[in-house]
């Protein structure tokens, strides 16, 4: 095939538009349907009336970007398919986050995640991790538009300002019209368009080389098969170790205390549903992954003798799966504008779960506390809602501009990812601190969520780092393929010596956030022990409502043991006043 050739005809363009099309029609709908998003709880929580099945999609979606899709095929093209077991990790921190993180909240029962860290601490902590939380969504919603964009115009002859504003565009629209109502569906329809996608890809590749045995067979040929890696050393890049604790914290961040799915949780009418709904996404989100990596060796089956990383005919590795498509799969009508509709839809999803999160975050913990401190009394119903749609319009206008300023700064893709990762872990830590023991204090944990911030940071980037070393790859077939006029039986591995950086450096990206989290735990555990505690938080830690359920249960025991004997006190004339609230 010649790549410089149209690659997109007339049936993938429809298919495209007819994606975008059903997506600002789900809006549309939601907009003049039911409440007609005529109060904020509609708008932000769907009324709290959502089916379980809808929200357990829309958390799967709510993460799993264009990035990756495109990036976790590569990482099993480059890497091998050790990356699986991170699915492990979502299985058993599914519990931890649905038993003890999700109670505390459907309690609280609050639009912000964030309120819980004022009435725990106060709300100076509750401002810090909101902004915190604020500037890396931000970040990430732009860089979501843009990554994907670029792979596409490279390999589809989509230009990237009209890829970018077809989905920011689009994404907007039925995000500000249609409320949560209107993501939520979305998702799911967008769901179902990155399945289609992805199992598209491995459709093609089983076609070719007529079974799924034969591509494990070139695979395990390539030394990508290989997953019983169990190397305690925190250095190595992937192992049963890094992936499931570091990937477990790293769930934990985004679906036990992060705004966005916390938000998504209180769209249900009870606890029960909530945690049914994220036990489902378990599932949904491994099959996900699963199909995504096998993708990855689909893709490693054609291009095993003749690697076009290599041979410079894309300039990534993340640009595989894109080329794939238009290789394999170009000359049959609408399937590449199926494919690239999926890609899109992962971005759609996950820029319209982003941008109503931010609004709510917005309109809750600055906006209302500023306009109440301003006028001298509470920002109104009707005034709230007109407020948090326009905000999630400015929203989508920055998500847009930020995709825009990427493409001239360069490096802040990766370093973009890299602090939405980096800040995940501190931010854990403050709410596992609140949530899970009665010492810590609000001066102990901000110096704890500092300190983890500022060592999660340094370790990203830090630098000199070690290139992460790749399986080999051939070239010894690119003959065979006609955009290439090259031929050499050249054998490529990037096996670096890494013995002279610095250890910490060294460390797997999937310990950032462990680092994090454990930095902040321990800081902000100590350091509370040096402060004594506000009157607010003294009263705080009364309230059974802050802590997660065994913890719960004993001051709500305590309580009343003290109650009957201030009571009994009171009969005898016996009553000392007596004021202990220490527990842990």
């Amino acid at each position: 095939m010649d790549l410089k050739q149209p690659l997109f005809g007339i049936w993938d363009y429809l298919v495209l538009v007819i994606v975008l099309l059903v997506s600002s029609l789900i809006g549309v709908y939601y907009r003049f349907t039911g409440g007609k998003q005529k109060t904020t709880k509609e708008y932000l929580l769907a009324d709290k009336n959502m089916p379980f099945l809808p929200v357990a999609f829309s958390l799967m979606a709510s993460f799993m970007s264009a990035i990756t899709l495109l990036g976790v095929s590569s990482e099993n093209y480059t890497f091998g398919i050790q990356f699986v077991v991170i699915n492990f990790s979502y299985g058993i921190f599914t519990w931890v986050a649905a038993y003890y993180y999700l109670p505390v909240f459907f309690q609280l029962q609050a639009t912000s995640a964030y309120e819980y860290l004022e009435k725990r601490f106060g709300k100076t902590t509750r401002t810090i991790a909101s902004l915190l939380y604020t500037f890396q969504m931000v970040l990430y919603m732009g860089i979501v538009l843009y990554a994907p964009a670029i792979a596409l115009e490279a390999l589809t002859g989509i230009n990237r300002v009209s890829a970018i504003l077809s989905v920011g565009l689009v994404c907007i629209f039925y995000s500000t019209i249609g409320g949560m109502k209107a993501v939520l569906m979305t998702d799911v329809f967008q769901s179902l368009l990155m399945f289609a996608a992805v199992i598209s890809v491995i459709a093609c590749a089983v076609i070719d080389k007529g079974s799924f045995a034969e591509i494990w067979r070139i695979a395990e040929k390539g030394g990508r098969t290989e997953i019983l890696n169990f190397d305690p050393d925190p250095t190595v890049r992937h192992t049963w170790f890094t992936l499931i604790i570091g990937g477990g914290v790293t769930f934990l961040s985004l679906y036990a205390v992060n705004q966005t799915q916390v938000q998504r949780y209180l769209t249900v009418k009870d606890l029960k549903t909530a945690q049914k709904a994220l036990w489902w996404n378990w599932p949904i989100l491994t099959l996900l992954s699963l199909t995504t990596s096998f993708s990855g060796l689909a893709i490693y089956s054609k291009y095993h003798y003749c690697d076009p990383v290599t041979m410079k005919v894309i300039k990534s590795s993340d640009q595989l799966m894109p080329l794939y498509v238009v290789d394999s799969m170009g000359h049959i009508p609408g399937l590449s504008g199926l494919f690239v509709a999926g890609i899109f839809s992962a971005s759609l999803s996950t820029v319209s779960a982003a941008v109503n999160s931010l609004a709510a975050v917005t309109v809750e913990d600055y906006y209302k506390p500023l306009y109440k401190r301003y006028y001298e009394y509470p920002l109104s119903e009707q005034r709230a809602l007109i407020h948090s749609k326009l905000i999630a319009f400015l929203y989508g206008g920055v998500c847009l501009l930020v995709a825009f300023l990427a493409q001239v700064l360069g490096g802040v893709l990766q370093a973009s990812l890299t602090i939405f990762g980096a800040i995940g872990g501190p931010l854990l830590g403050i709410f596992t601190l609140g949530m899970f023991t009665t010492r810590a204090n609000q001066k102990g944990i901000l110096l704890g969520l500092c300190s983890g911030v500022a060592l999660s940071l340094w370790m990203a980037f830090g630098q000199p780092k070690p290139p992460p070393p790749k399986l080999p790859v051939s070239v010894e077939g690119c003959d065979k393929f006609s955009f290439l006029n090259v031929s050499t039986s050249t054998v490529t591995s990037t096996n670096p010596d890494d013995s002279s950086y610095f250890w910490l450096y060294k460390v797997s990206y999937l310990y950032l956030g462990v680092f994090g989290l454990i930095c902040t735990l321990l800081v902000g555990y100590i350091s509370s022990m040096c402060f004594q505690r506000s009157d607010s938080e003294e009263r705080a830690i009364n309230n059974p409502d802050l802590f997660i359920p065994p913890l719960s249960k004993r001051l709500a025991k305590k309580r009343n043991n003290n109650l009957t004997r201030i009571s009994s006190g009171i009969g005898d004339g016996s009553f000392r006043a007596r004021h202990d609230t220490h527990v842990l």
